[in-house]
């Protein structure tokens, strides 16, 4: 039997988390009912009431509280929380998380799954789950189910839904217990992270296989935003032996506006894990917007692709290249561990290469001779007169990488 933290504002929604509380209880779990409401009076009794959860965090939170303002109190509770089961994981209370929630239920609660471990199991249904998700899920695995109806009463909705989310939960439950108990691993291969979109996946596939060979395991993830953001989450862990990073689009959004943007941090793990890697300038021609509506006005008379009915592609500029050369080179220059910049001189991306309609030799050079002239003198930049998905390519971007981590174990 495991524990599973049924965590919800139960001023406002106590019996809806109680009717899961049965839930698990019926499918021969153990729920922990934990209150994280801020305005009310609970409407059941919970397992760890709202003033355990406070004390969980130091400070006087008292005056928050009475001031009743719901945004700081979501925040307040959220950051509680995640203090909470922070504790309750680290001390084997809890195996499993759940919580049901509106607007500030869903905030609060992934407040505190986002800090738990990837997977840990962790399930929000939430009157929010069919929209833009990633504020609240962040880079880590939680699941989102779609509430369909308000989290108000159980009624033959509601009652479905949840029937479904408890199942859920005690099946992810059920795994995680499974994973636990199966034979240990007698050895761990040292972890790669590589970065990839469509336009390069021929490229990272064959790198993959050669990294793999040689004894290293191998996660890719996708250029999307998100899969950046979490590659550099993955990275800043420390579990992270080197890095592939023949995919950097996602600067491309992040500079001109596409939706595809991981973010200003985007290439800044690295330097702080002090860990080997590779760099590459992968689909930095192409900017991310949705469908061919979606594209702000101003792009007008810009060249476009229209990769597929829901994806259209903006080329980067010249100048736009120049500013990605030194933004992504100041980024490079705080590497203190072995690093080399690849370079595929005949195309970016497979969009990019000659005869297709992202070519463009200008852009292209711009882009390269901005990195030649901004990156230290010390770190090497290797020039390949091929396509980015040409084997060629993604053998020596692969064994550039096994040579820095060579060199590194033998220091």
């Amino acid at each position: 039997m495991s524990t599973i933290a049924v965590l919800g504002t139960l001023d406002s929604k106590g019996p809806e988390h109680a009717w899961i509380a049965a839930a698990i209880r019926r499918a021969g779990h153990a729920p922990l009912l934990i209150d994280v409401g801020s305005l009310d009076a609970p409407a059941i009794t919970p397992d760890i009431a709202r003033a355990e959860v406070l004390a969980a965090l130091p400070g006087d939170h008292a005056a928050t509280l009475a001031r009743r303002d719901r945004g700081e109190c979501v925040t307040l509770m959220g950051r509680v929380a995640a203090a909470l089961v922070t504790s309750l994981h680290a001390a084997g209370r809890i195996q499993g998380i759940i919580s049901l929630g509106g607007g500030g239920g869903t905030a609060i609660a992934t407040a505190a799954m986002r800090a738990l471990p990837i997977g840990f199991p962790k399930l929000m249904v939430s009157t929010l789950a069919s929209g833009q998700v990633a504020p609240y899920v962040g880079t880590t695995d939680i699941t989102m189910m779609p509430a369909i109806v308000d989290v108000s009463g159980i009624n033959r909705v509601s009652r479905a839904i949840f029937e479904n989310a408890a199942g859920a939960i005690c099946g992810m439950v059920a795994a995680a217990d499974s994973r636990r108990t199966a034979p240990a691993v007698s050895s761990e291969k040292p972890l790669i992270v590589a970065s990839m979109f469509g336009n390069t996946t021929a490229c990272v596939i064959e790198a993959k296989k050669i990294l793999e060979a040689a004894g290293y395991e191998v996660l890719v993830f996708a250029a999307t935003g998100a899969g950046g953001r979490a590659m550099e989450a993955l990275i800043a862990s420390g579990l992270v032996a080197g890095v592939l990073d023949i995919t950097t689009t996602e600067w491309a959004d992040e500079l001109v506006g596409g939706v595809l943007t991981a973010g200003p941090e985007r290439l800044d793990a690295t330097a702080k894990a002090k860990i080997p890697a590779i760099v590459s300038p992968g689909c930095l021609d192409m900017v991310n917007f949705g469908e061919p509506a979606s594209v702000p006005v101003k792009f007008a008379g810009r060249l476009f692709y229209h990769h597929n009915p829901q994806v259209t592609l903006m080329r980067t500029t010249p100048a736009e290249c120049t500013e990605l050369g030194r933004i992504i080179a100041a980024k490079i220059n705080r590497y203190t561990a072995p690093v080399t910049v690849l370079l595929p001189l005949r195309a970016i991306s497979v969009i990019s290469a000659p005869g297709k309609p992202f070519h463009s030799p200008e852009a292209d050079e711009a882009l390269f001779s901005s990195l030649r002239q901004n990156l230290r003198s010390d770190i090497p930049v290797i020039e390949h007169a091929v396509e980015i998905n040409d084997p060629a390519f993604a053998r020596a971007c692969a064994e550039a990488l096994l040579h820095h981590l060579s060199s590194v174990k033998q220091v």
